[in-house]
């Protein structure tokens, strides 16, 4: 859950992909302006974690984005962020968690944010892959310059018809392990009131809250 957010010409129809192949700056740059034209968007992903490119867990989960707010559910964990205050229910346990998340901490919730990364300490370049799940795709690789980065690298697969992320892989510093994000779905063009993106109290009276700020 803590790793635990849309067009190109149609002449990518008829040329092949690595005679239209734009700069991997110019890709990331394209799909975070797709996604703030977007509007209201409503996505489906798996989120799955690898240690030494071994499986350890997977998990589905839904995110509703405008702007920078959001919602997301996943693993039994609602999340609720209003653009500054962040409120984290656990309905296992009943309670919910109050903070105010730094955007290092954003990044590792909401996978949208990775989009504006690369101007924080990360040298950007073109990937190697060309194909995503069998499918042309372009590949935009992050490698961070600052040790103080938690992520070591990010490679983004962005499709090249609409510019919308398919696959983000992020390492870790230090132990090498890796967390993957795929969007399942994607839906774009919400009309979502901004009450939407915060915990409901009145509707949840008998919730212990715990406040972190």
């Amino acid at each position: 859950m803590q790793y635990i957010a849309a067009c190109l010409a149609a002449l990518l129809g008829i040329l092949p992909l690595s005679a239209q192949t734009p700069k991997a700056r110019e890709v990331i740059d394209r799909a975070a302006e797709t996604f703030r034209q977007a509007g209201g968007i409503d996505a489906d992903f798996t989120v799955s974690t690898y240690a030494r490119e071994k499986l350890q867990e997977s998990a589905t989960g839904n995110i509703r984005m405008k702007g920078e707010k959001f919602v997301l559910r996943s693993g039994g964990i609602q999340t609720w962020f209003d653009g500054h205050t962040q409120w984290s229910y656990l309905a296992e346990n009943n309670e919910v968690n109050i903070t105010e998340p730094t955007d290092e901490e954003l990044q590792s919730i909401n996978p949208y944010s990775l989009l504006y990364i690369y101007k924080r300490g990360y040298d950007i370049r073109q990937g190697n892959d060309t194909e995503y799940d069998g499918k042309p795709a372009y590949t935009v690789q992050l490698d961070a310059t600052e040790r103080k980065n938690d992520l070591r690298q990010i490679v983004l697969y962005v499709d090249p018809h609409d510019y919308r992320p398919l696959c983000i892989r992020m390492v870790q510093r230090g132990n090498g392990n890796s967390v993957v994000i795929r969007l399942t779905g994607y839906r774009t063009g919400a009309s979502y009131p901004d009450s939407l993106f915060a915990f409901d109290s009145e509707a949840h009276p008998d919730v212990e809250t715990i406040d972190l700020r």
